[in-house]
């Protein structure tokens, strides 16, 4: 059976795996990441979706500053496990996401996406046209989902990361250069 829940300290290991085997390491290369390196995700905002025991998907949400809009939360990454894709467990974790972060009272969220899969959520390019990520990014792709009604109006200027530093992020680049090395001598094999 599939469940959902918030995600705990010892989900990061097969979170860390199924995000490695969806995106690739390539992920750490990827400009969201410099909003969420080094910090913690928002307190109550980090989901799971397990069978039988089993992590197959994952969504968190972060902390930033959008510009003039103020407080806002960036999404992402979002994963299903390649054999529970098209099962709608994403679509799950996404209203999971989204209803939570409007219960604790956050007024917009930013990602990065395809547009035809999170336009079904209500994210839009329109909200995001006047804000800049620090990186390239496809504007395209940049969307913008308000909680609150105008939170994201004439918004303007740089996204930069405000959540709390975190005190084990050594461990983490530990488990990621660690992945990332036995990836690399698996392709040069």
């Amino acid at each position: 059976m599939i469940t959902i829940r918030s995600e705990h300290a010892r989900d990061i290991k097969a979170r860390e795996a199924l995000l490695d085997d969806v995106f690739g390491i390539e992920r750490h290369a990827k400009t969201c990441e410099r909003l969420r390196e080094g910090r913690l995700p928002v307190r109550g905002l980090s989901f799971i979706s397990e069978d039988d025991g089993c992590l197959i998907g994952t969504v968190r949400l972060w902390h930033v500053e959008a510009g003039t809009a103020g407080a806002s939360l960036i999404l992402g990454p979002l994963a299903v496990a390649k054999a529970n894709r098209s099962s709608g467990v994403g679509a799950r974790l996404m209203r999971t996401a989204l209803r939570r972060a409007a219960m604790l009272g956050h007024r917009s969220i930013l990602l990065v996406g395809d547009v035809s899969y999170y336009e079904r959520f209500g994210f839009s390019a329109n909200l995001t046209q006047r804000l800049c990520l620090p990186g390239p990014v496809d504007p395209k792709r940049f969307l913008g989902l308000e909680l609150e009604t105008g939170a994201l109006f004439d918004a303007i200027g740089q996204v930069f990361a405000t959540g709390v530093l975190n005190s084990n992020h050594s461990d983490v680049v530990l488990h990621q250069s660690a992945s990332h090395r036995s990836r690399l001598m698996n392709l040069a094999a």
